[in-house]
Parts: C-alpha cells; structure tokens; sequence
C-alpha cells in the first residue's frame, strides 16, 4: 500500500520539476537575449570612447586596431579649439530652465485636466500630446521671426521658450494621467475641511505625485539637452550649447573624429550620469502613474 501510494506521488512531484526547469530556461534565454542587445546598442558608445582616446595614426589604421596607447590628445585639442565650460553652461542653463518653465505650466495644468469634469477633458488631454508630434522644423521659421522681433535672438531665452512650448505639452499630458489614477478622496477631504482648491492641489495631490514630476523633469532636461536644430538657429557663438558645438568637427574636406569623440563626452557623460542616479525616480514616474 505504501509503494503504490508512493508510486503515484512521483509524478505529481515531477510536474513542477519540469515547470520550474522550462522556467529556468526561459530566463537564461531571455537574459541572453537581453545582452546581446544591449552589446548591439552599446557598440557606438564604445567606439565613441575608444575614437576620443586613440592617437591620430591609429584613427583610420587598416585593419582597424582595437589595441592601442590611450591618449588625451583629443582633449587638449577640444580645450584649445572650444570654451567647454561656456558651452557647458549654455546646455545646462537651457535644459533647467526649459525643464522649469515646462513643469511650473504643465503640472498645474495636467491637475486641471484630471480634475476637470467635462467629458472633453481627455480629448484637451490628447491635443496637447499631439502637439508635442508637430514637426519642430513647422514652427521654427515663424518662432525665428518672432524671437528676432522682440529681440531675444541669440539668447538663451529663444531655445528655452521654444522648448518650453513642447515640453510643457508633454508635461501636461503625462501629469494629466499621473493625477487622473489619484483617488480624490483625500483632496474632497481637505475641501471640507476649509482647505482651498490651490491649497487642496499644493498640500495633498502634489506630494503624492512626485515621481511622476521627476520623471516628466528628466524627459524635459533630456529633450532640451539633445536638441540641435533650434538651437543652432536661435543661438550665437556666445549662448550656443554643445549640441551645437559638435557640428563644428565636421569640416569641408574631412571630419576629426577624435575631436568629435572627445567633445562627445562632455555632451553625453553629465546626461547619463543624471540618468543613473535618477533612475529609480524615472522607473517609478512611468509606470506608477500612467494607465
């Protein structure tokens, strides 16, 4: 009696085997899958940093060589060539203030959209994210004019306003989510208690979205910070931003790819080290929030 009962056991046990086997095998399949796609999209930065730290007569060396003397030459040129730190300063100057701008507009506004009690709320939602989808190239003649007519071309405040029109559209479409999956029983209750409407949104709603705030600042900085078309028309030599500054490796005859590689660092090193430390936050504000 005993071993029959035993006998039958042994498959039932076996069944879970084999499931957390097959299991087993399909993260293995999938980790793989997932390094070797990020080895795929990881090769252009890694000849990036090899291009800024190879000498000269290694650049266009046949077969290429992947051994090679490290040198800084590339960034002693890019100092004597460029004023980084002007360069760097523009950027950053742009990016946080367009970033700014963008979530003092958008924030209150994806409140008003989420609160809103009109059907159409959503549809306003929506046009602001189309808006976002205009071609930049649509809106740069007449912003060109405009920004010329008022006499802030060649400013900082040209490219930021600019950016801030596209960005605040975005801003206010993912808040207007962020908020909409927030239950409103808790700003109902600071009503009653004699709390205003501005009181209700500043003290309860805005704390609770604050990933969401980060992750739509991270998105702004980022957009602002890769952006090259508007910068290069609206800005000078004196406010142009490092986007901007990489054209100038191109020449009319060759281009010095170990200046390119070089001043390429200053341009992508401070985006991705804000992504790393921010990560957390940018996780949380995507997928918290959006439905």
């Amino acid at each position: 009696m005993t071993t029959m009962t035993t006998t039958a056991t042994l498959p039932r046990l076996a069944a879970p085997a084999r499931r957390v086997t097959a299991l087993q095998k399909r993260i293995r399949i999938e980790r793989t899958a997932l390094v070797l796609i990020i080895a795929v999209y990881m090769i252009p930065v890694l000849w990036l940093v090899a291009t800024a730290y190879k000498p000269p007569k290694d650049m266009f060396s046949s077969p290429p060589s992947f051994l090679f003397e490290p040198t800084l030459h590339n960034f002693r040129r890019v100092f004597e060539v460029f004023d980084v730190w002007s360069l760097l300063q523009s950027s950053i100057i742009i990016s946080l203030g367009s970033a700014v701008l963008s979530l003092l507009l958008g924030v209150p506004a994806g409140y008003a959209l989420a609160r809103a009690r009109s059907r159409y709320a959503i549809w306003v939602a929506y046009l602001f994210l189309a808006i976002r989808t205009v071609p930049i190239i649509a809106t740069l003649l007449p912003f060109y004019l405009m920004m010329r007519d008022i006499g802030l071309l060649g400013t900082w405040w040209a490219v930021i306003l600019i950016n801030t029109t596209l960005n605040c559209a975005f801003v206010t479409w993912m808040m207007f989510s962020y908020f909409r999956s927030l239950p409103r029983d808790m700003e109902e209750a600071a009503l009653t208690d004699g709390c205003t409407l501005f009181g209700a949104f500043y003290r309860v709603a805005l704390p609770t979205v604050v990933p969401g705030i980060i992750a739509s600042a991270l998105f702004c900085v980022m957009f602002s910070w890769n952006d090259f078309l508007v910068a290069m028309f609206l800005t000078n030599s004196d406010s142009k931003p490092l986007s901007v500054a990489l054209l100038a490796a191109f020449g009319t005859k060759d281009i010095t790819w170990g200046t390119l590689g070089a001043l390429a660092h200053f341009s992508t090193v401070p985006i991705m080290l804000m992504a790393l430390f921010m990560n957390r936050y940018f996780v949380q504000g995507l997928t918290k929030g959006v439905h």
